[in-house]
């Protein structure tokens, strides 16, 4: 009944939403299918820039959109990752070198749970969410915990310790910033202070990823 009454009048998704809260069967909306996430451009130049330090684009669901080589260099070739499992959260559970490269990995990864669980109350209909979701509550204990402890996220900053089987350890700021548009796009950056050891061993990871990039091109 809804749904013709939505299409004999036809209403916008917006207008669709308010019709069936109105009348109290929000949980019957029909789901639409969410149009795949496309890096803007200006966070693509913006990585584009980042030549001496690894970052990432993150969109919704903290899925991996976009790297730089020095990202590669430090986690993983993402490449290498089917396009539907290459999300940051699922690879801190799932991929057992990104999880040994996070020596604070519980830490981390408690705070990752808590940032999507953020992500969830702000779009809790988002079928891609529920089956991430779904599939790590499946895999692991501990993400099964943390999701239902209901802990929310929303620092944009910290400090991550990494241990690399290239560089040994690592400090590393970890800043986020997002994108202006409210499309839930963010560039997650990854420093050093210069003069410290990290800095150091960043840029000998980032000289590395350089000679492999070129070294692929000449092949």
């Amino acid at each position: 009944m809804l749904i013709t009454l939505a299409r004999a009048l036809r209403l916008d998704d917006d207008q669709q939403r308010y019709l069936y809260e109105l009348a109290g069967r929000a949980d019957a909306l029909p789901r639409r299918r969410r149009p795949a996430q496309r890096v803007r451009p200006a966070m693509r130049r913006l990585l584009a820039q980042l030549t001496a330090t690894p970052a990432l684009v993150l969109g919704k669901r903290l899925d991996i959109l976009a790297w730089n080589p020095a990202a590669t260099a430090l986690f993983t070739d993402f490449e290498s990752i089917p396009a539907d499992r290459r999300n940051y959260l699922r690879l801190l559970f799932t991929n057992p070198a990104i999880r040994e490269l996070h020596e604070n990995w519980q830490h981390d990864a408690r705070e990752a749970v808590a940032a999507l669980r953020m992500e969830a109350a702000a779009d809790a209909a988002d079928p891609d969410l529920s089956g991430l979701v779904g599939d790590l509550s499946v895999q692991d204990p501990d993400f099964r915990r943390w999701w239902a402890e209901h802990h929310v996220n929303t620092a944009t900053y910290g400090t991550k310790h990494y241990s690399h089987p290239l560089v040994g350890k690592l400090t590393l700021d970890c800043d986020t910033w997002a994108s202006p548009d409210g499309e839930g796009q963010r560039l997650m950056v990854l420093t050093a202070e210069q003069g410290t050891p990290s800095h150091d061993a960043l840029l000998i990871l980032t000289a590395w990823a350089a000679e492999d990039k070129t070294t692929n091109r000449t092949q």
